[in-house]
């Protein structure tokens, strides 16, 4: 993993991803927190290559603008690019945009965790 890495991610608006759906608004429009799942899953794609046997990332900070509607049938690309690298913490500075322009642009932080030691933490928490 290096700064610079990008990792882009692909949906279309379909009935499931809007807001009236996700409860995030009444209106048929693309949702803002499906919107940041792909904006996520680009942070991923970018650094999953990159990281040892055993180990993947969690999200843990999301500051995002979701700036344009998009109705169903739309394109919807994400782009997540690694900007900032500090031990096991990553920041991606990331974006969204349909055919007609940008709907979403911030930041998102990742940790990198090591599955097994992270899986257990969290089956204590029961």
């Amino acid at each position: 993993m290096k700064i610079g890495d990008v990792g882009e991610a692909v949906t279309f608006v379909t009935p499931d991803k809007l807001a009236k759906v996700w409860g995030s608004g009444a209106l048929e429009v693309f949702a803002t927190p499906s919107m940041i799942g792909y904006m996520e899953k680009a942070c991923v794609m970018a650094i999953e290559q990159g990281l040892e046997s055993g180990f993947s990332t969690v999200g843990s900070a999301v500051n995002v603008k979701h700036l344009a509607p998009s109705v169903i049938g739309k394109t919807i690309h994400t782009r997540g690019e690694l900007i900032e690298i500090d031990g096991r913490r990553m920041v991606f500075k990331v974006s969204a945009w349909d055919e007609s322009g940008l709907i979403g642009e911030g930041t998102h932080e990742r940790f990198i965790v090591n599955n097994e030691k992270f899986l257990a933490k969290a089956n204590e928490r029961k």
